[in-house]
C-alpha cells in the first residue's frame, strides 16, 4: 500500500465541517473507501515533514489565497519543488492546484472573469486524452468547482490537460508523477450546494444566480474517481 500524505492548506466551513467534515476528511473517505488510508499534515501549523518513506501526496484546497503570499504556503514551495525532484506522486487541488503551479514557475491570480462556483463541464486536452491518469476520465466530466483564483500562466513545460470555458488550466502535469486539478473531486453534491449557499451575494455581484446554480448540481463520480487512480498511481511506480 502507498503511503499518502495529505498537505492540508485551510478548513471548510465550519458548517460543511460540522455536517459533512473538513476538505480532509472527504479526501480519506473516499480513499478509505476503496482501501487506501492517509495521513494528514497541517501545513498551517506544523512543521515540513521529512519526504522519505512517502510515496504521494495531496495538497487540499483552501480559503487562502495563492497571490497573499502567506508564510507557510511560500515555505511550501520548495518543499514542493524537492517532491516533484524525488519523483513524489502529486496532486494539488484547487488551492493545491494553484500552489504547485506558483511552486514550479506559473502565476496564480485572480481569475479575471470572477468566481467559478458549482457544478460545471470539463473537457480534456488531447494531452490529457493520453496522459496516465486524467486519460482513464471521459472526455468531457462534470466537476464540482469553487474559486476566486486560477493558474493564469502555467509553467514552461507544464503539460495542460483539461480545460474548460471559464479556465484554461483546469488540469496540469508537471512531471511523470506530478498534477494538479483546479476542480473539487473530493466534493459530494451535499457540499457543493452548502458552498453556493455561502456566495450567494458574491455570485449575484457578477450576476449569478447561486440558486439557480445549485438546481443545477449533480454528483460527479467520474471527478471522484481521479483520487482512487492517484493513489494506484502513487504505489504503482519506484520514486527516483
Amino acid at each position: 500500500m502507498p503511503r499518502l500524505l495529505i498537505v492540508k492548506t485551510g478548513d471548510a466551513f465550519p458548517e460543511v465541517i460540522d455536517q459533512y467534515g473538513d476538505f480532509e476528511g472527504l479526501f480519506r473517505e473516499t480513499l478509505t473507501g476503496a482501501g487506501f488510508a492517509a495521513e494528514v499534515f497541517d501545513a498551517r501549523h506544523e512543521p515540513l515533514p521529512d519526504l522519505a518513506g512517502i510515496d504521494g501526496l495531496i495538497i487540499t484546497g483552501s480559503h487562502a489565497m495563492v497571490s497573499d503570499e502567506e508564510p507557510w504556503s511560500e515555505s511550501l514551495k520548495p518543499w514542493l519543488v524537492a517532491a516533484r525532484e524525488r519523483n513524489l506522486a502529486m496532486l494539488g487541488v484547487c488551492y493545491g492546484h494553484q500552489l504547485m503551479a506558483a511552486a514550479f514557475g506559473g502565476v496564480s491570480g485572480y481569475h479575471p472573469s470572477g468566481r467559478e462556483s458549482g457544478t460545471h463541464e470539463v473537457t480534456l486536452t488531447e494531452s490529457g486524452h493520453e496522459d496516465p491518469l486524467l486519460g482513464r476520465l471521459p472526455g468531457h466530466f462534470p466537476a464540482q468547482l469553487t474559486h476566486a483564483q486560477s493558474v493564469l500562466k502555467a509553467p514552461s513545460g507544464a503539460v495542460v490537460l483539461a480545460r474548460n470555458t471559464h479556465d484554461a488550466h483546469q488540469a496540469l502535469r508537471y512531471g511523470p508523477r506530478q498534477w494538479s486539478v483546479q476542480f473539487h473531486p473530493e466534493f459530494t453534491p451535499a457540499v457543493m450546494r452548502a458552498y453556493l449557499a455561502r456566495q450567494v451575494d458574491k455570485l449575484r455581484d457578477q450576476g449569478q444566480d447561486a440558486h439557480a446554480l445549485m438546481r443545477r448540481v449533480i454528483d460527479t463520480p467520474e471527478a471522484r474517481s481521479l483520487l482512487v487512480h492517484f493513489a494506484e498511481a502513487a504505489g504503482q511506480h519506484p520514486k527516483r
